[in-house]
């Protein structure tokens, strides 16, 4: 009877490892979104300043609508992506723009605003998921999870590889990193900091680390943050946040 009552226990407490780690990345980002306020993004207008311009996005019958607006004295530049289009407006004017001056503006709204919205990106049809495993931040328990692109609609920056790492008990992304190879590549580490939530959206500000050294493991980079062994390059702050209900 004693021995039937201890490979109870056992069997349970295996069914219970075997519970934990079954879950899959793709799990961790649906549960990171839905925690994140994932679903009011396509309900309502999102606007915010970062770097003396101001962001706004919005989704209309399903069309995503991203906008950043720049101010002088005397112009008002609005830039517009959507999901097939870019448009610069000069004074409320529609100028015409060479292909590859376009790309690059409409490259640079994206990357605001996908930063921004957080984990919501993560379930583009693009995006390719895998949970590397756990991994431990300041004493605090993660799943570590990579995201790379596929070509076709994975933008222009698709051979980049990102990691994420999502607090085991809440869901939510503390850090993330990415391996970039543009303008000669590098790598870089964001710490999350100032959470709050705005009509139901998280938003987050981050710390922007970067390698001491050139020659890294890219996947052991939230080792080196650990150890201290990066360099803060910059702070990532957005101002004005607001959140209203589309009518």
């Amino acid at each position: 009877m004693i021995y039937l009552v201890v490979l109870l226990l056992v069997c349970f407490g295996s069914c219970l490892n075997e519970s934990k780690k079954s879950i899959t990345a793709q799990q961790v980002v649906d549960k990171a979104i839905e925690v994140s306020g994932g679903k009011l993004h396509n309900t309502h207008t999102v606007s915010f300043d970062f770097r003396g311009k101001t962001y706004e996005a919005n989704v209309i019958n399903g069309k995503k609508i991203l906008k950043r607006i720049s101010r002088t004295d005397s112009l008002k530049i609005t830039d517009v992506l959507t999901n097939n289009d870019f448009q610069r407006f000069v004074n409320d004017s529609l100028v015409t723009l060479p292909d590859s001056m376009a790309n690059r503006y409409a490259n640079s709204v994206n990357s605001v605003h996908y930063f921004t919205r957080l984990p919501l990106g993560l379930n583009d049809r693009a995006v390719n998921k895998e949970l590397l495993g756990e991994a431990v931040i300041k004493n605090k328990k993660y799943y570590k999870v990579k995201v790379t692109f596929d070509q076709e609609g994975g933008g222009d920056d698709f051979e980049d590889t990102y990691l994420y790492w999502f607090d085991k008990e809440t869901f939510k992304p503390d850090y993330l990193a990415y391996e970039f190879h543009v303008n000669g590549g590098g790598i870089r580490f964001r710490e999350a900091y100032n959470e709050r939530y705005v009509n139901g959206i998280r938003f987050v500000d981050y710390n922007n680390y970067k390698p001491k050294e050139k020659a890294i493991d890219f996947f052991a980079i939230d080792s080196l943050f650990g150890a201290g062994n990066l360099e803060l390059l910059s702070k990532i702050e957005l101002k004005n946040v607001h959140v209203e209900k589309n009518p």
